[in-house]
């Protein structure tokens, strides 16, 4: 996995703003006055589409390696955590309700461990984590 950052495609658009596609994802289009409005924009449109396809149990595409140059949108890291978690169930085949059963919890905290807009804790997520097999790392970088 390459993390969750996001190639975007900015196109201006004959009225003066920008717009933005997602090259990697099958859907989302956003735009803004300008290229920071558009960017901005598109971190919530990145967001919609990621809960569009999770909603639809939907497979979610990896991110292409950006070109040279090309500006990208990152999730925020806690939605990041829930999308891999996301991942890790699809992976192991296992439901909302068989990961509840499996935690002792009701599905309905399950179900805002897996909403990307929902403030979860991290510790809650590294449990559900644990539950697959798998350990959440946290990892800091230089600022692009």
């Amino acid at each position: 996995m390459t993390g969750f950052v996001y190639p975007v495609t900015l196109t201006p658009d004959e009225t003066g703003g920008v717009v933005v596609t997602f090259p990697d994802l099958p859907f989302g289009v956003t735009e803004g006055e300008d290229e920071e409005d558009a960017l901005a924009r598109a971190a919530d449109a990145l967001e919609s589409v990621l809960i569009a396809l999770m909603s639809d149990r939907a497979e979610i595409p990896e991110p292409s390696r950006p070109e040279p140059g090309q500006r990208t949108v990152a999730l925020p890291a806690l939605a990041a955590a829930k999308l891999a978690l996301y991942r890790a169930m699809r992976e192991a085949g296992l439901s909302k309700a068989a990961l509840a059963r499996r935690l002792g919890w009701h599905v309905t905290q399950v179900d805002r461990l897996l909403d990307l807009r929902h403030g979860s804790r991290l510790d809650q997520l590294e449990t559900a984590l644990a539950a697959l097999g798998k350990t959440l790392v946290v990892e800091v970088r230089d600022a692009a």
